[in-house]
C-alpha cells in the first residue's frame, strides 16, 4: 500500500509538472515574449512574492545572468550567475524593496538559431512611480532549438554619469 501511495504522489507530481512546463511554453515561444516575461517575472511590488519556477524556466541549463560595472575601487568588474544564484542574492531584496523593470527601446539581431538583443530598461520601486531610480542595458543572448526560445545569457550595465546610455538605444 505504501508503494502504491509514493507510486501515486510521483505520478501527480509529474501530471503537474508537465502542466506547469506545458502552460510555460507559450511564454517562450518567441523572442517578445521571452523577454516580456523576463521583466514580468522580476517585477513586483513590495511584497511580492516572484515566480521563480517560471523564471528558471526561461533560461537554458548553462545560462549565466552577468551583471557588470563598477566596484568601489572604480575598477569595471563582472560576476557570472547562474538563475539559482540570481535568485539566492537578488530575490528577497526585489520583494522586500519592490522592484519593477520596464523595457524602454529594443535592438534586435538573429543569425539562423542565434538572438542578441540589446533591451534598454528603467527600473523603478512601483509600478506606480514616475522617475526611475536606475536605467541600463541588458545584452540578452537567445536561442532558439526549434521547439523554443532559451536565454542563454544575460549581460547587462547600468548607466552612470560617465556611461549614459547612447541615443540610438533610447526611444526616439
Amino acid at each position: 500500500m505504501k508503494t502504491l501511495t509514493t507510486l501515486i504522489a510521483c505520478l501527480s507530481f509529474t501530471i503537474i509538472q508537465a502542466q506547469k512546463s506545458s502552460d510555460y511554453l507559450e511564454k517562450v515561444n518567441s523572442v517578445d515574449n521571452t523577454i516580456a516575461t523576463l521583466y514580468s517575472v522580476i517585477s513586483g511590488e513590495k511584497g511580492e512574492a516572484r515566480n521563480w519556477e517560471l523564471f528558471k524556466f526561461l533560461f537554458h541549463p548553462d545560462a549565466k545572468l552577468i551583471p557588470s560595472g563598477p566596484n568601489q575601487k572604480g575598477e569595471i568588474k563582472v560576476r557570472y550567475m547562474t538563475p539559482d544564484d540570481y535568485i539566492n542574492s537578488s530575490g528577497k531584496w526585489l520583494v522586500e524593496n519592490g522592484f519593477f523593470e520596464k523595457e524602454l527601446h529594443r535592438e534586435v539581431d538573429t543569425f539562423g538559431n542565434v538572438t542578441q538583443v540589446f533591451s534598454t530598461y528603467e527600473s523603478y520601486r512601483s509600478k506606480n512611480d514616475v522617475t526611475p531610480f536606475m536605467r541600463g542595458i541588458n545584452s540578452i543572448q537567445l536561442l532558439n532549438d526549434g521547439n523554443r526560445w532559451w536565454i542563454v545569457n544575460i549581460y547587462w550595465t547600468s548607466e552612470r554619469p560617465n556611461n549614459p546610455i547612447p541615443k540610438q538605444y533610447l526611444p526616439n
